[in-house]
């Protein structure tokens, strides 16, 4: 018989109940394997689906693996928050106190309470800086838009993968409708200024067709890896929160603040399904 395991699942980053982006958590998910983990992630049919395992750095206080219907991730940002929410929620103590160290394949994650909210710090960037004519040229291409539309493009991939596409305004990155097959894939997050009487300060969509997902609801890597490329060239404020979901009938809301040069990204954090899963 399969062992009964701890589940979670948690909205995270809404600006309330069941306006986020949902992870699927296995808290406990010690001597599992690969094809288990994909198989489950497949199943959840979620943009991702989480495994808390004992760490193997002794400076970390868990360890991650994190899996969309498509495959495994090093990195991602609203399953590292709906995972640390879930740990602790199932009594995991930090090894110290005031912040949670997450193990992934992009090595330490280091979070920490915002108010109520929990709140990564953005890993360093894999890849950065200007993208080749040709990506650009796919690029518009798949976002249906001329070339001069693109205010500013360049990679912020974290882990994921992600290349960063500044738009005008908001309502240019709300009527986009891509060409997924000329996206291919690529993973393109987009963003704009909202108008200054908005609620937020920015607009955000994100597009992964490669991953089984064409468009996130909500998404914290994208999120960590707009705020260091905006905030370091003068984009955006140190503080900020930006819209993402709109499209999907979603609110999600991202904070991001810069601290003494580290920029934190944070948002809420909700279980809503409690209970066992037999894998």
């Amino acid at each position: 018989m399969s062992d009964a395991r701890r589940f979670a699942q948690v909205d995270v980053f809404g600006a309330e109940s069941l306006k986020g982006n949902p992870v699927a958590v296995v808290v406990d998910a010690d001597g599992l394997g690969d094809d288990d983990l994909a198989a489950f992630a497949r199943w959840t049919n979620l943009s991702e689906t989480t495994f808390l395992l004992p760490p193997v750095d002794t400076a970390a206080d868990y360890r991650l693996r994190i899996f969309t219907p498509g495959g495994e991730l090093p990195f991602a940002g609203h399953p590292t928050l709906g995972s640390a929410h879930a740990w602790l929620e199932a009594g995991g103590v930090p090894k110290n106190a005031g912040s949670v160290v997450q193990e992934c394949g992009v090595g330490l994650v280091e979070l920490h309470r915002d108010g109520e909210r929990l709140a990564f710090e953005a890993p360093p960037l894999l890849r950065s800086g200007a993208v080749d004519d040709d990506t650009i040229a796919q690029v518009a291409g798949a976002l249906r838009i001329r070339r001069d539309e693109i205010v500013a493009i360049e990679w912020v991939d974290n882990g994921p993968g992600w290349l960063g596409v500044l738009l005008t305004d908001a309502e240019d990155v709300l009527a986009l409708t891509p060409d997924f097959a000329v996206m291919d894939d690529l993973k393109v997050g987009v963003v704009a200024p909202q108008p200054e009487d908005a609620e937020t300060d920015f607009e955000v969509r994100a597009f992964v067709p490669s991953l089984g997902i064409p468009e996130d609801p909500v998404t914290g890597s994208l999120g960590a890896g707009l705020a260091v490329w905006l905030i370091g060239s003068g984009r955006a404020p140190e503080r900020y929160v930006a819209a993402q979901g709109t499209a999907l009938g979603r609110a999600g809301r991202v904070h991001v603040e810069k601290v003494a040069g580290r920029h934190w990204i944070g948002g809420a954090t909700r279980t809503l399904i409690d209970g066992l899963v037999r894998l």
